[in-house]
């Protein structure tokens, strides 16, 4: 029961920051740049000013779809970040090159999160599954041990999924960062365009920050499920 409680709790903050997420979003798409860019003119134009030749920006269907691939170095905009010349498809379409920037540099945070990418994807489907089962054979005497080690295997799974969404807080706080900083000293947004591009990227970190402490929160409660032999 304490572990639904759990998840009902993060799911309603992670619903309400992504409602204001979407409600931010559509807010700043009413600020027209007076530049008139693109969300693709202005990845293009980060790309060539931070010497990246290889990276192509391209269109993908979707809302809030937006996202760069390492793996064929392309930046995927969504629909509207690509065709729209808004506040928030700036935002948008510079923080996705905030992350080819990353991945051209080397950055470590994301060198580590890539390399936990396969390994993630096979244990975070069936981690829950093997603690579950662990914990359910470890009331029982003849399997209480066998149990246990099986339920601190799944705690483990579910530990490299945690450390995936700790990692990957840095991952895009500093592509923010990054995309913040080259639309201020390019002088790409005015003043005005440049606090609606801030405040976007704001909730959108925001959503991964809750899925940080919601992976936390699980991990933590059955570790005292397993380790402090509670059974409610």
């Amino acid at each position: 029961m304490g572990y639904y409680i759990i998840i009902g709790l993060i799911s309603v903050v992670s619903w309400l920051v992504s409602n204001q997420l979407k409600r931010k979003f559509a807010k700043y798409s009413k600020v027209h740049l007076r530049n008139g860019m693109s969300g693709a003119e202005i990845a293009t134009k980060m790309l060539a000013d931070h010497g990246i030749r290889d990276v192509q920006v391209i269109s993908t269907p979707g809302q809030l779809t937006d996202h760069y691939n390492p793996t064929n170095k392309t930046v995927n905009l969504s629909e509207v970040v690509y065709n729209q010349r808004n506040a928030s498809a700036a935002a948008v379409a510079a923080h996705e090159v905030g992350h080819a920037v990353q991945h051209a540099t080397a950055y470590k945070y994301l060198t580590m999160r890539s390399k936990l990418v396969p390994v993630v994807q096979f244990t975070s489907s069936i981690s829950q599954w093997v603690i579950f089962g662990g914990i359910a054979l470890m009331a029982s005497e003849a399997m209480g041990v066998t149990g246990k080690y099986i339920a601190i295997a799944g705690l483990i799974m579910m530990g490299f999924a945690t450390l995936f969404s700790v990692i990957t807080l840095p991952v895009e706080y500093d592509a923010s960062n990054r995309a913040l900083a080259w639309l201020k000293n390019k002088n790409i947004v005015t003043p005005d365009e440049y606090k609606g591009s801030e405040d976007a990227l704001k909730w959108a970190a925001r959503t991964y920050l809750v899925a940080a402490l919601g992976a936390i929160a699980s991990l933590l409660y059955f570790a005292l499920r397993i380790f402090g032999g509670s059974r409610d």
